[in-house]
């Protein structure tokens, strides 16, 4: 087999190995794609020759894969489904007031300023340093004459920021397109820790449950006061929490989801939160809950580490292990 072909269906193992891994909201590797890659694989496996349309094959199913995997994870790209997010405006420095302003660009390069409504809102911004720090959820207003969305800003501390815009388009295209912005001045990047009590504004805030990359976890939150469960939880966002979740490192998103039916104004529940969260990979994510008592949406910080998927067993009918790799390297 060439090199060329050989590295790409090395490459494409270790992401189909891994990824099982990328199936966040439903996105998943077609299968077309995947038999294709496979039988590719098997073929070229044991080919001492050099067939150009098995190469060609290779590389296509690789490109494709690649693709799709990458399609899976959100909030890495400025740009998706012909919608761009614009450069974002906003104050250089710490401490100067001002506004932060953006739009939403369709394929043409005009903005766009009809969104369907999700999660109460047609559009929500969120704001994370590059370490996770000076989390920000917030919703910016509308300016349908133009199409710019703008609140008023301030920065609290220098940094890196990420920038996300979470909307649905008007033709239900769910994205979450996002962009950085520097702001001058030193500062000591923090090093998230595994964390799951916070303790917000008079709160105490534990979260209950196992992360595992590619499969789906029940998370669990509970919500106390004063040694006293919190029973007043009111509807916010469409549920009685909202949970972010995003990936150390790269600051990939995850829009987690409440589990049970949409409260009712006037509803309250507590003092738990249930939710469902899938992982795309093995790692460090930063949590953030929004909640809502009284009136008032407090925000509480968790750190929580996946672990890998169990590995799958290859055995034969009788136990015994699967050992054809070891003892029939790849070209004998």
């Amino acid at each position: 087999m060439k090199t060329g072909a050989r590295l790409a269906i090395y490459g494409l193992g270790l992401v189909v190995a891994c990824g099982g891994a990328f199936g966040i909201a439903g996105a998943v590797v077609p299968d077309s794609v995947v038999t294709g890659w496979t039988k590719g694989s098997e073929m070229n496996g044991h080919n001492k020759g050099h067939d150009p349309e098995s190469t060609a094959s290779a590389v296509a199913n690789a490109t494709a894969i690649s693709a799709a995997v990458a399609a899976a994870v959100k909030g890495l790209a400025l740009g998706a489904d012909g919608y761009v997010l614009s450069p974002v405006e906003a104050p250089a420095t710490v401490g100067d007031p001002g506004e932060l302003s953006f739009q939403i660009q369709d394929a043409s390069g005009a903005p766009v300023a009809t969104y369907t409504t999700s999660h109460d809102k047609e559009l929500h911004l969120i704001v994370a340093r590059s370490d996770g720090g000076q989390f920000r959820h917030v919703h910016p207003t509308l300016d349908e004459s133009t199409g710019t969305w703008s609140m008023p800003w301030e920065w609290a501390e220098a940094g890196s920021y990420r920038v996300f815009a979470d909307f649905t388009t008007a033709d239900a295209s769910a994205l979450t397109l996002t962009r950085t912005v520097q702001v001058a001045g030193a500062f000591t990047p923090v090093v998230p820790q595994p964390i799951q009590v916070d303790q917000v504004d008079g709160f105490t805030v534990s979260l209950d449950g196992e992360m595992v990359a590619g499969s789906a976890s029940e998370l669990t939150i509970t919500v106390d006061r004063d040694g006293a469960p919190v029973t007043t939880l009111e509807p916010y966002l469409g549920a009685f929490g909202h949970l972010v979740a995003l990936r150390e490192g790269d600051l990939a998103f995850l829009h987690v989801h409440a589990e049970g039916e949409e409260p009712v104004a006037g509803e309250t529940a507590g003092p738990q939160i249930e939710f469902a969260a899938e992982a795309p990979t093995a790692g460090r994510y930063l949590l953030y809950l929004d909640f809502q008592v009284d009136g008032e949406v407090h925000t509480a910080e968790f750190v929580l580490d996946a672990g890998h998927a169990a590995a799958p067993t290859d055995a034969h009918s009788d136990g015994s292990a699967n050992t054809e790799s070891a003892t029939h390297p790849e070209g004998h």
